[in-house]
C-alpha cells in the first residue's frame, strides 16, 4: 500500500490580528507512511507546534485562525470532518504527547482516573478494574515499577520524568496509528530525556506506530527519525531520509542549524546569522524524500 497514513498537502494557516491577517504557515507539504518515524524540526517560533495541533482539530473552534490546505488521515480529509467525527479519533487513531508533561495532565484527579478516561475513549464500556490491569501493564512497559502508587498519586506528586512516562504510557494505551510527539523530552534533564525516548522508540516500534516527532534537538532527532523536514518560519526548507540531512545539509538554513549545534571541541560561540536572505531560498529535497505524488 503506497498511501500515506497521514498527508498534508498547501497547508497554510494565519491568525486575525489588529494590524490584518499574520501569516504562520506557508503552504506546508508533509507525508508519514504507517510506522514511519517522522521529525518536523525548526527553531522557537517556526510553527512546528501549531502544525501538530492543527492536525489534532486544535484551532478549530478559534474564530481568528484561517486555514486553507487538504489533510488526509486514513485517506479520509481531517479538515472536513465534524466535530464530532475528529474527537472519534482523539486518544484513539490519533495521540499526542505535549512538551510539558506536568501541566498536561490535570492536577485534580489521580493518575489511575485519567488512565481509564483514556481507555474510555477507545472502549466506553471498560470497567476500572480491568482498565487499571492495562494501566498497570503499560507502566511496567515505561519501566515504572511501582505502578500502584503511581495510580494513586496526583501529577505533581510525581516527578517530571515520571509524569512523561505516564504520557507515553496513556498516548500509546489505545494503539494509536499516529503519535504527535510535541518535544517529549524538553522539560527533562538529559538523561531522564534520553531514558525516555528510548522507551518510546522502542514501543512504536513494537506497536508500528506512525510518528510525528517535533524537535529542536538536532542529536535527537538524528537518533530517533526516518525521515526530517526542517521548517523555517511556516515553509519547509529541506527534506530527505535522516542521514541525508544530516551528512549533507543543502540548504542554507539547514547548514545555519547544524553549526549552530555545540562542539566538545571548543572554539567559541560559532557566528551564525539570526536571519538571512538565503534561508528563504526555494526547498531542497533529497533524493528518496520527495513527497508522495511527486515527480522524483
Amino acid at each position: 500500500m503506497n498511501n500515506p497514513l497521514l498527508k498534508i498537502t498547501n497547508l497554510e494557516l494565519g491568525f486575525n490580528t489588529f494590524q490584518g491577517e499574520h501569516k504562520i504557515l506557508h503552504g506546508l507539504n508533509i507525508h508519514i507512511k504507517a510506522g514511519e518515524r517522522v521529525a518536523l524540526v525548526g527553531e522557537s517560533g517556526s510553527g512546528k507546534s501549531v502544525t501538530a495541533r492543527i492536525i489534532l482539530g486544535m484551532f478549530d473552534e478559534l474564530t481568528s485562525a484561517n486555514f486553507s490546505g487538504d489533510i488526509l488521515f486514513n485517506e479520509q480529509r481531517l479538515d472536513l470532518m465534524t466535530k464530532a467525527q475528529k474527537h472519534s479519533l482523539r486518544g484513539k487513531e490519533i495521540s499526542m504527547i505535549f512538551q510539558d508533561p506536568t501541566s498536561s495532565l490535570n492536577p485534580t484527579f489521580k493518575i489511575g482516573q485519567q488512565f481509564y478516561e483514556v481507555l474510555r475513549t477507545a472502549n466506553p464500556k471498560i470497567k476500572k478494574q480491568a482498565a487499571n490491569k492495562i494501566a498497570i501493564d503499560w507502566l511496567h512497559k515505561v519501566a515504572i515499577t511501582d505502578a500502584d502508587r503511581v495510580l494513586n498519586s496526583y501529577a505533581f506528586q510525581l516527578s517530571g520524568g515520571m509524569n512523561q512516562r505516564v504520557m507515553i504510557a496513556m498516548a500509546l494505551v489505545n494503539k494509536p496509528s499516529l503519535l504527535l510527539a510535541d518535544e517529549p523530552g524538553t522539560a527533562l534533564d538529559v538523561t531522564v530525556q534520553a531514558q525516555t525516548l528510548n522507551l518510546m522508540r522502542e514501543l512504536v516500534t513494537q506497536e508500528n506506530t506512525a510518528v510525528l516527532f517535533i524537535s529542536h534537538n538536532l542529536g535527537v532527532v538524528r537518533e530517533f527519525a526516518d525521515r526530517v523536514y526542517i521548517i523555517y518560519k511556516g515553509r519547509i526548507v529541506e527534506q530527505g531520509k535522516t542521514h541525508d540531512i544530516f551528512d549533507n545539509p543543502q540548504h542554507p538554513y539547514t547548514q545555519a542549524l547544524m553549526a549552530a549545534v555545540p562542539r566538545i571541541t571548543g572554539g567559541g560561540i560559532p557566528e551564525i546569522d539570526d536571519t538571512s536572505e538565503r534561508y528563504y531560498d526555494p526547498i531542497f529535497i533529497h533524493k528518496g524524500g520527495e513527497e508522495i505524488g511527486d515527480p522524483v
